[in-house]
This record gives C-alpha cells, structure tokens and sequence, in this order.
C-alpha cells in the first residue's frame, strides 16, 4: 500500500503551508504565528484544540470511531533556528537571523496533514493526540509541555515522532531500537583571573593561559576516562577573552557541550570537568565558576514500539527502502523526554538533498510531506483498529 490516495490529494494544499511557514521561521517559544495556523487549521478541520502549553505549544485531541479507550500521541516540533539563510527559494525565510534550517515547518506540516486526513476519515477506534511543540532547539520545548500537564492532560498509551534525514536517500525510513540520540549537556566554565597590561603579565594572573590549560585537559576527560567501549564527546564549541593587544584581561569563558548515550558516563564526564576546573583553580590562584546543564536525555526507543513504526513503513514505502539503524546518532532530541513519559518510537524520514541540517544552505523536500502524513495515520489506523 503507497502513500494515502488521500493526502496525495491535497498534497499541493501541505506544499503551501509548509512553505508559508519557512517564509515566516519563529525561533522556540516565539512561534506565535506558527502555532497559531496550526490551531485555525485544527479547528477549521474540526480537531479539538488546546492551546498555551509549554508556551506556544498546542495539542489537537480527535476522538475516532467507536468508544476505544486506547489513546495514541504523534509529535512534531514546530520552531526554527537562530541562523540565516543561504539559499534563493522563492519561499526563503523573510526575517533576518531566523531560518527552518532543521525542517521543523515540514514536520509540523506533516502532522497537519495526518490530522486533516484522520479528521476526515476517523477510520480508527480511540483517541489521537495531536502534539505540537515549540522549542526543540535545545530549549527544552518537551520539558516545558510535560512540566504544564501534557501526559495529564492528554494521556498516551504510546507516542510517535520523526526527523526529517536529507542523509537518507528520497522515500528510505529508518528506526533504531533502544538508545538511538544521545543525552546532551551544555557547559559554560567562567575563569576569574586578575587583568594586568600585556607588557608585565608578571602581575596577572592570566585566564587566557589558564583557559588554554584546561582546554587541553578537558580533551582528556573522554580519552583518559570513559571506556573505549562507550560513545561519549566532550567539545569546547565557544572561547571568549579580552579585548585589546596590550591588556591582558581578568576573565575568560568557555562553552560547549557534552554527549553520551549513557546517563552514568554523562554523570562521570561532569565530575571530572567540575575535578579538573577545581584543581586547575587552586594550581593557579584564581576562582573557576563551572554550569553544567542538562539539556537533552538520551532518546531510547521501545523495541515493540519500533516493528510498529517498521510494519507501517513498509505498507507506505518500498519495503526495500525501510532501514534499521545500524549505529545510534550523537546528535539530540527532546522527543527524548516524551519518550521516558510514555513508550514509543521516533524514526527518520529520507528526502532528495544533501545538504545537511543546520547548514545555512539546507532545503527541504516537499515530496515527503505525504509520506510522513500517510506514516503517521498508518499507525493510528494499525493502532486503533476500527471495528
């Protein structure tokens, strides 16, 4: 069975929203505009909408037919990113410094497009949530939903989610069971020193040398003490000190971030970063203030949840075109947080393009706007079975 006749149908219809709101990108919880079309079109489809949680979140909740109490949820992130654009689409972003360069206004589409369909057909016994989220984007848009009540209010059996993968080719889907995305933390490690001007650094004490130092040391964090056998990186993305040639400054700040697929390495890699900045302040006399947050849990998908996702792919797609991951990515995802509230699955969808995500010259292949429509209703169709 291909893509639903359906959706195809109106496939022209998911096309133009989805490239409205490229037009107009809002960065997490500023989707004001986006959540708004998501709830006119819900409602104009005659989904009921809730709308404010975790901000600009919205949930559309359809009863099918019948009286079954199972209850599904699919998700789709909703903000873009804080970058520019470089690209000469007709549609390219119209704000500066904001940019879908991660293809969330496909996924919202996508969504759309399945409740459309299902609002239309009901041709299932139970209840789908609809979930729209806003600032995935290391914003933590799922902690913000879950903290206002989402899994109270709107209780799931089971839940759903995708990612666009422009490193899959057109039509291939892809799942992982078990630890798929890695956990995230972001650092910010300030270093006080004592400023002194360039030409008598005898009077200093210098943060740029001290910074220097323990980047070097960070390096040796995943080297020298997590096992060769677990995946972790520990990476100093932002280093930021003085201002002049000749002074030489009090402060310096680096930031990064940290990613394992294990929640007792990520444990292990904060104690030594905290270890490593205590020593380096008492080697050197100065105060080294050290944040380390977590940001992104580890996304761990439901084996069971998985050969849902895998039957229904391949009643979509060419069977041939359905992958199993063979190694998890070390990139995150909030879905994460979802998905240790309820069990479920978050797969990938391929499309023509090689360009990757967050690079400014990104795009999106709207031809997979049904295919991830008629995957998510396949599975609350195969889920919830009329009749």
């Amino acid at each position: 069975m291909p893509t639903i006749d359906r959706i195809e149908r109106f496939a022209d219809e998911l096309t133009a929203i989805r490239r409205d709101l490229h037009a107009h990108p809002e960065i997490g919880f500023e989707e004001v505009r986006t959540s708004g079309i998501v709830a006119e079109k819900l409602t104009q489809w005659g989904v009921e909408v809730h709308r404010g949680f975790g901000g600009t979140g919205v949930v559309g909740v359809l009863k099918g037919k019948g009286n079954g109490k199972k209850r599904i949820g699919l998700r789709a992130d909703m903000d873009a990113l804080p970058m520019e654009e470089n690209t000469n689409l007709k549609w390219r972003s119209t704000i500066p410094g904001r940019f879908h360069g991660c293809g969330h206004d496909g996924h919202t589409t996508m969504l759309l497009g399945t409740a459309r369909y299902l609002a239309e057909t009901r041709n299932f016994d139970g209840t789908v949530h609809f979930i729209f989220q806003p600032a995935e984007e290391g914003l933590g848009g799922a902690r913000a939903m879950i903290k206002d009540g989402l899994f109270e209010k709107f209780p799931c059996d089971e839940i759903y989610g995708l990612h666009n993968a422009p490193d899959l080719d057109h039509g291939e889907l892809a799942v992982l069971p078990g630890p798929a995305m890695a956990g995230a933390d972001f650092f910010d490690i300030t270093i006080n020193g004592y400023g002194a001007h360039g030409a008598m650094p005898e009077r200093s004490k210098d943060p740029v040398v001290i910074a220097m130092s323990l980047g070097q040391a960070l390096q040796t964090v995943v080297s020298r003490n997590v096992s060769p056998n677990e995946a972790a990186v520990l990476s100093i993305t932002q280093i930021h000190a003085g201002s002049a040639y000749n002074v030489i400054p009090g402060e310096a700040r680096l930031a990064g971030t940290v990613r394992a697929f294990s929640d007792e390495v990520r444990a292990l890699i904060r104690e030594r970063m905290r270890n490593l900045c205590a020593g380096l302040a008492a080697a050197f006399d100065v105060e080294i203030k050290v944040d380390i947050r977590d940001i992104f849990s580890v996304l761990v998908n439901s084996e069971e949840h998985c050969k849902v996702v895998a039957d229904v792919a391949r009643s979509v797609i060419d069977p041939a075109k359905f992958l199993t991951r063979a190694k998890p990515k070390m990139g995150s995802e909030d879905f994460a947080d979802m998905l240790h509230a309820v069990p479920g699955a978050y797969f990938w969808l391929g499309h023509d393009g090689s360009v990757p995500v967050h690079n400014p010259g990104y795009t999106l292949d709207d031809k997979i706007l049904p295919i991830g429509a008629s995957v998510f209703a396949r599975i609350v169709e195969a889920r919830l079975p009329a009749g």
